[in-house]
């Protein structure tokens, strides 16, 4: 028996920190996600498709969006299993329950386990759904019953007791007897994980929002069968985020930066942090005027610090002596990298105006 599975698509994202065609072309391409799942679907030939929650932003959605989704699970000859999640909890309001699926969906309603039977695959899918924001544990105690596989679909916070979405122990999934647990909320691939018998993965979502989700995004295809339990991960990301640190010390920022990217950025959305020793600020403007092309996004972080002792003459008895001391105090007394890295920007501009030189 074969499964896909996948979560946390998260289509409709507002997509904030782009332009706003910038971001109405990433709500696009994310209802293209729909489209790759199918295809992967197909080509493997699979039985089952697991979908765990949080498929849409909220439980508010674009028309074109609910049709979309409709339409794939159209496209799968299988059953479809849906486990709505915090973001797109069932409701009455939400396209779970305004839309009419195809008769070989089903969606789980509310935080009950039930189960479906699928004698044809000698399987056994059980599943719960948000049916608001939060949930509680919901797997505590669980026992699979019967003869067959035992599948579970679900929304959940494995290992995090203290969490508002479904707290999930590893005790409670060792004890549950199933033959995998099919988990979303958690946005980054947990690899195969196993508690007691019973195998358990996040597949993370398919397509990375933002530089807190970075790199490949995809799916697990899966098989069970008497021997076992086996998967794999699936990148499906049309795009990717990346966080790429490149120290500049004593070098050309531009020709620093190009030698440290990869050959293929075009698709896929940039941060790039300036650090090291410099005599002077980088110009990020110029740079980022120089690189944009290479990416269909792109923003520059100056995370560099003056050369030498950047606090040198904090001590001298002038304007310039008081200045530095007090961006020094300011340092200082910084909460996060965030403010450390906004005094130094302060103190090399400051110096700079001080010394009647161009403020890059």
């Amino acid at each position: 028996m074969k499964l896909i599975h996948a979560a946390d698509l998260h289509m409709d994202s507002a997509f904030g920190a782009l332009p706003q065609n910038s971001a109405r072309l990433r709500r696009a391409e994310q209802r293209g996600l729909l489209k790759r799942i199918s295809e992967l679907f197909n080509a493997e030939k699979a039985d089952i498709m697991l979908l765990s929650g949080d498929l849409l932003d909220s439980e508010r959605s674009y028309a074109e969006t609910g049709e979309a989704l409709c339409a794939f699970c159209a496209d799968i000859a299988a059953p479809v299993f849906i486990a709505p999640g915090n973001h797109d909890y069932y409701c009455a309001s939400s396209p779970y329950a305004r839309l009419r699926f195809p008769q070989n969906v089903h969606i789980f309603k509310n935080t009950a386990i039930e189960s479906v039977a699928l004698p044809e695959l000698n399987c056994t899918v059980w599943g719960a759904g948000f049916s608001s924001r939060s949930a509680p544990p919901l797997v505590t105690d669980f026992k699979a019953g019967g003869d067959g596989f035992n599948i579970m679909v679900m929304h959940g916070a494995a290992g995090d007791p203290f969490s508002d979405y479904n707290p999930i122990s590893e005790a409670d999934i060792a004890a549950s007897g199933l033959d995998y647990l099919a988990l979303g909320h958690v946005h980054s691939y947990s690899g195969i994980r196993t508690s007691g018998k019973t195998s358990w993965a996040y597949p993370g979502c398919p397509e990375g929002r933002g530089f807190d989700e970075t790199g490949e995004k995809g799916v697990i295809a899966a098989q069970l069968d008497e021997s076992g339990f086996t998967a794999q991960f699936v990148p499906l990301s049309l795009r990717k985020y990346e966080i790429l640190k490149t120290d500049i010390s004593g070098r050309d920022a531009l020709s620093a930066v190009a030698a440290a990217l990869p050959g293929e950025t075009g698709m896929d959305i940039y941060r790039i942090i300036l650090t090291g020793e410099t005599e002077s600020a980088p110009d990020t403007a110029a740079l980022a005027a120089a690189l944009s092309p290479r990416f269909f996004s792109l923003e520059i972080k100056d995370e560099t610090r003056p050369a030498g002792d950047q606090w040198d003459g904090a001590g001298d008895d002038t304007l310039r002596g008081l200045f530095i001391k007090r961006l020094r105090a300011r340092f200082e007394a910084a909460s996060d990298e965030d403010e450390r890295q906004t005094a130094i920007r302060a103190l090399r501009l400051g110096l700079a105006a001080l010394d009647n030189r161009d403020i890059l």
